[in-house]
């Protein structure tokens, strides 16, 4: 078969196809595409990018999958690895949950709690400063406690509510100074507190331990053992989240709670609710009726869900 390419061909597809194209349209079409190039303003467009349907819902999708997968390259965590009266990491949910019912499981030195831990949470304590913390907050707590003596005996003889109101907002800015003390020393974690009587205890456990490893609740949680004290004494379980101050991951666990039958709106039975206490309150001491007249939990269940506090 004879070849019929010679350089004139070659040369006239050089740079396959020449600026005298009619592809390119005619003169006319030519310089009206080029003034449409020239006025183009892209940022109209990129104003309202973000807001277009498909741009958001690749966002939704990409937020979705990242929270439903642990960090790549992450191990598991495990906090109360080698404890043995916390999960361990080869031992599932259910043969943790027989090994250690909190209802015939007795309190001693070796079990103080039982204590199960999100292998997927991302919080590393760390940097938890725990001992400067305390000495901080401390020297707080004395000198409120020095200033409320002075106020008291200045005013010694007048009604109660008047010394109140003077006292007030010191609790309040004392309060805000331990919580941002907290904040500088890394020591965030806080709990809601659930009060499930000791008939329902494993039940209630089972269904908190299931969620901690699933990702569903917070980082951790722990149930008290059994200390003998009869049928009619609520046993505690604790609910972790990592920061006290995130108010968005504090109401999800909340929400999730009665989601899974843990609590109620108005409380785990009762109308009052259920609390969310810092840590950093419980290892200060400062419990209900504590001397310096501070709130021992930070938010009530009723609040957040029926005030939508942020």
């Amino acid at each position: 078969m004879k070849n019929t390419y010679n350089e004139t061909d070659s040369a006239a597809t050089d740079g396959y196809l020449s600026s005298d194209s009619s592809f390119y349209g005619d003169a006319d079409d030519r310089a009206r595409f080029e003034a449409r190039a020239l006025s183009f303003d892209p940022e109209p467009y990129w104003d309202n990018h973000p807001h277009l349907l498909p741009v958001v819902a690749a966002a939704s999708r990409a937020k979705l999958e990242a929270a439903s997968s642990p960090p790549p390259n992450k191990p598991l965590y495990n906090p109360y690895e080698g404890s043995i009266c916390g999960r361990q990491l080869n031992e599932t949910v259910e043969e943790f949950l027989k090994r250690l019912p909190p209802l015939t499981t007795t309190v001693s030195s070796e079990y103080p709690w039982i204590f199960i831990a999100n292998p997927h949470a991302t919080s590393r304590p760390t940097d938890r400063d725990q001992t400067r913390f305390m000495k901080v907050a401390e020297r707080m707590l004395d000198a409120f406690s020095k200033k409320k003596n002075e106020i008291e005996a200045s005013m010694a003889g007048k009604p109660k509510g008047s010394v109140t109101r003077k006292l007030t907002p010191l609790r309040k800015a004392l309060e805000s100074d331990l919580l941002a003390a907290a904040k500088e020393k890394h020591c965030t974690s806080g709990k809601w507190m659930l009060f499930p009587y000791p008939e329902d205890v494993n039940r209630y456990w089972a269904v908190v331990a299931a969620a901690t490893v699933n990702r569903e609740l917070g980082t951790a949680a722990k149930v008290a053992p059994d200390e003998g004290k009869g049928d009619r004494v609520p046993r505690l379980i604790c609910v972790y989240t990592k920061d006290f101050s995130d108010i968005e991951d504090v109401k999800r666990v909340l929400e999730r709670l009665i989601e899974l039958g843990l609590a109620k709106k108005k409380g785990v039975g009762e109308e009052r609710g259920i609390y969310y206490k810092a840590d950093a309150f419980t290892e200060l001491g400062i419990n209900s009726g504590n001397e310096w007249g501070l709130k021992a939990s930070l938010y009530a269940s009723r609040d957040l869900l029926e005030d939508g506090k942020k």
